[in-house]
């Protein structure tokens, strides 16, 4: 059975439907790449895995059981750090491990969170302030703390595209790394095919919004650990970014259409008032010339 599954899940946001009939199974220690344009729905979809939002129709389930909300079970990492900036790296995570391992002795507990400080390679910056920190540390702790939480799943929510390039491939590799340690079920929501193929045993577009739904999984078969100059060689690797890329522009291309609409113009032309006329004679009424202008429109 499937760690996590969705099942014809749609979201809508006033009205407007976000996602569409999206079904999705992942199996426990997988790792999963969803790449998508900005606003297509990919964040909206991280929450609902999360159970940060609920959806309008369709089912999600984790170990058989339906999401209801958030949960230990289920660490995210968002875009934008979401640390407390008056907390140390120590102290963030702890606030974490505090809160799901509160009935452990304060030994284990500070031993725990050690040794996911050292698994990000942060030993040296424990006691610093965020504020003290780069970017990609930021990034690092955010991490540490959701996996100290030892969810069965793993969200990051494009949380490398805040980085600069040298410091986003610094972080690919990291979390590679880190994956291969701890064998974690990981779902990665990103706009970079070449992230996502570099980092997943499976890559999944999704096509442009409104409406959004999940196209076809990619397998990515290219053995790990993964050279990061090798693999721009390697014809898998083309063919995928290739298949994907292609795929996503054309789910753009099919969101388009021309529509014909006719516009009545306002061309009133005043009452031409250097023509008197008799007293108590009524206005005569504006000339309208009737134009009808047609224009093509692409939407």
């Amino acid at each position: 059975m499937s760690l996590l599954e969705l099942n014809n899940v749609s979201k809508s946001f006033g009205g407007a439907c976000v996602l569409k009939d999206v079904n999705l199974s992942i199996a426990k220690g997988e790792f999963v790449a969803i790449v998508g344009f900005s606003g297509a729905g990919k964040t909206t979809l991280i929450s609902l895995i999360a159970g940060l939002l609920k959806a309008d129709t369709g089912s999600v389930t984790l170990n058989g059981q339906p999401v209801t909300g958030p949960g230990p079970d289920r660490g995210i990492v968002f875009q934008n750090y979401s640390l407390l900036p008056w907390l140390t790296v120590f102290e963030n995570i702890a606030l974490a491990v505090d809160q799901v391992f509160g009935d452990w002795d304060a030994a284990k507990r500070r031993e725990h969170i050690e040794r996911y400080i050292k698994m990000v390679n942060l030993r040296p910056a424990r006691g610093k302030l965020p504020s003290e920190l780069s970017g990609g540390m930021r990034q690092r702790v955010s991490v540490a703390r959701a996996l100290a939480m030892e969810p069965q799943i793993l969200l990051l929510d494009e949380p490398l595209s805040a980085l600069d390039a040298l410091t986003r491939a610094t972080l690919q590799d990291e979390i590679s790394r880190i994956r291969e340690e701890t064998h974690k079920t990981v779902v990665l929501i990103t706009n970079d095919p070449d992230e996502g193929i570099y980092l997943a045993d499976r890559i999944i577009p999704l096509t442009a919004g409104p409406g959004a739904t999940l196209g076809p999984s990619f397998t990515v078969d290219i053995p790990r650990p993964r050279d990061r100059k090798a693999i721009n060689h390697d014809a898998h690797f083309k063919q995928l970014r290739r298949d994907v890329t292609e795929f996503l522009l054309s789910s753009k291309q099919d969101r388009k259409t021309t529509v014909t609409r006719k516009l009545v113009l306002p061309d009133i032309e005043p009452e031409d008032l250097t023509v008197l006329r008799p007293m108590g004679a009524p206005r005569s009424q504006p000339k309208r010339s009737r134009e009808i202008q047609e224009e093509k429109i692409e939407v």
